[in-house]
């Protein structure tokens, strides 16, 4: 007989995902809370029990296409105005939550300086899914930032992470300079791969014609990323997510709407699914976490939790609201103080922190014993404490954040309605003036003409973009010509917009998903709703 276990597993997190969104749905709460408490309560289980991550499924599988997805959708053009936020962010305030927490465990736990910093480096990563989950609530800018921040401040955590495990475990002494080469190496390393595989999937696909290949190549991207920059010790995080955001630049113009619809499916389909089962997967794990913590008492261990749990929380809210003071200080442009947030709608940021998956990842990753062969010093510490500052961070914050933004009173998030209605108006625009020529060029008669000028003028007046009632059904080769025509003069001018800055990244990916449905329905391939 065949061991069902792995497949017992599997189907257990997917019956246990689909009925958490269904009570997510029904009750209002939040998703991903719901599902790492419930993940506690059913880590009890006798059969659960059973169940481990190991950190690489977390790093190797799960990571890559998440992060690869995360950085397709979000928004290339907010990154670019919050450059500066964002590297300040996902670089220099991870070390600062490092060192803050590295301090309180030497200073209060009593931990040496190296697993103290191990420590830190474990917690102080935001992590993307759960950001992208909890605070989607969030107007569009600050969401932006705290998703570009999240996706790039694993590259930095980690390479802490190993230095600070190789002081800490005996293999090699702290040297400022290594450190820093580290951190080059990484960064640079991991942005020139990422562009790298990305001209490479373009230039692939141009030669797989095809859209089922051309699919697969999207599922390979990441973790070709991944691979080749860890190859040179290099950021794989950062390869991904430069990887992401070079083909969300350029495949609007080098990827066909089949190949797009196809793997938009795929895609929201496979991260929804590795999202919840991350979140499931932490809550299964505190219970085993729990009962193999020997070498302290159970209550120091929550103990040292919570202040970890504070010590991150009030580092962020620290950081939020003294570094923004001394950047006004110094710039002083018109155009950054257009920018500027107030102390109250930057308290959502400041309390958005959520770690996650990567954390959890990172603390199992923690060797078992030095190079001596000793025990790893507080090994089984360390993930109580990982364990706590995220079931406090996702859970507290989590369910608190709602009240948070209410309290920031950020007022009608209307900019991403005002440029959908200015590229609808302009992309329709455009068709209408070439409807003309289109028509010539095919031959098309003037009551055709007529008619899909009145469709247009129709459309244009509806405040929603739906157009699916109106497609071509009836075969006739010219109408299907002059109505191809239209709709790539209105893909250029949608891109045209975007590269003029007067539009974003996610209202182009939303017209170009209507316009993509409408040339399928033309060719006889609809795609899914």
């Amino acid at each position: 007989m065949y061991d069902i276990t792995g497949l017992a597993v599997l189907v257990f997190c997917g019956v246990a995902v689909v009925v958490a969104e269904l009570l997510a749905r029904r009750t209002g709460f939040n998703g991903p809370v719901l599902l790492i408490v419930g993940g506690v309560g059913l880590g009890f289980l006798p059969f659960t029990s059973s169940i481990r991550v190991p950190p690489e499924l977390v790093v190797l599988l799960f990571l890559p296409a998440l992060l690869y997805w995360e950085a397709l959708t979000v928004s290339l053009r907010e990154i670019r105005h919050d450059f500066r936020s964002l590297v300040l962010s996902s670089v220099f305030l991870v070390i600062a939550t490092a060192a803050a927490v590295a301090t309180a465990a030497h200073v209060v736990l009593g931990l040496s300086w190296p697993v103290g910093f191990v420590l830190g480096a474990i917690v102080a990563p935001t992590d993307a899914t759960a950001v992208a989950a909890v605070a989607r609530d969030l107007p569009r800018r600050p969401l932006t930032m705290l998703r570009a921040e999240s996706l790039v401040n694993d590259g930095t955590a980690l390479v802490l992470f190993g230095v600070a495990v190789g002081v800490a475990s005996g293999a090699e002494p702290f040297r400022a300079l290594d450190a820093l080469g580290g951190f080059a190496v990484s960064y640079l390393g991991g942005v020139a791969i990422g562009l790298v595989v990305a001209w490479l999937a373009i230039t692939v696909r141009r030669f797989a014609r095809d859209a089922l290949l051309e699919s697969v190549i999207s599922v390979l991207t990441p973790f070709v990323a991944f691979l080749l920059a860890e190859e040179i010790h290099a950021s794989g995080v950062l390869a991904v997510v430069v990887c992401g955001l070079a083909l969300s630049r350029v495949g609007p113009r080098s990827i066909g709407p089949r190949t797009r619809v196809q793997a938009h499916a795929f895609w929201r389909i496979t991260t929804f699914l590795l999202n919840a089962t991350l979140f499931l997967l932490v809550g299964l794990q505190l219970p085993s976490a729990v009962s193999g913590f020997s070498s302290r008492t159970f209550g120091f261990g929550v103990a040292a939790a919570l202040l970890v749990a504070a010590v991150v929380v009030l580092t962020r809210l620290t950081w939020l609201n003294v570094v923004p003071y001394v950047i006004r200080a110094v710039d002083r442009r018109a155009s950054q103080r257009a920018r500027r947030m107030s102390a109250r709608q930057r308290l959502p940021l400041a309390w958005s922190g959520f770690r996650g998956a990567v954390s959890l990842a990172i603390a199992l990753a923690v060797p078992l014993t030095t190079v001596g062969g000793a025990p790893f010093p507080d090994r089984d510490l360390l993930l109580v404490i990982t364990f706590g500052v995220i079931l406090v961070t996702l859970v507290v914050q989590g369910l608190t954040l709602p009240a948070v933004i209410r309290f920031a009173r950020y007022g009608p998030d209307t900019a991403a309605d005002e440029e959908m209605a200015l590229a609808h108006d302009a992309t329709i625009s455009s068709a209408l003036a070439i409807l003309p020529r289109a028509a010539a060029d095919h031959g098309a008669p003037d009551e055709l003409v007529d008619r899909l000028r009145a469709e247009h003028e129709s459309r244009r007046r509806r405040t929603d973009a739906g157009d699916t009632d109106q497609q071509h059904r009836d075969g006739d080769d010219v109408e299907t010509a002059v109505r191809l025509a239209l709709l790539r003069e209105r893909r250029r001018v949608l891109l045209r917009l975007r590269d003029d800055d007067r539009i974003d990244d996610q209202v182009v990916l939303r017209i170009q998903a209507e316009l993509d449905n409408e040339e399928l329905g033309l060719l006889g391939a609809p795609g899914p709703e």
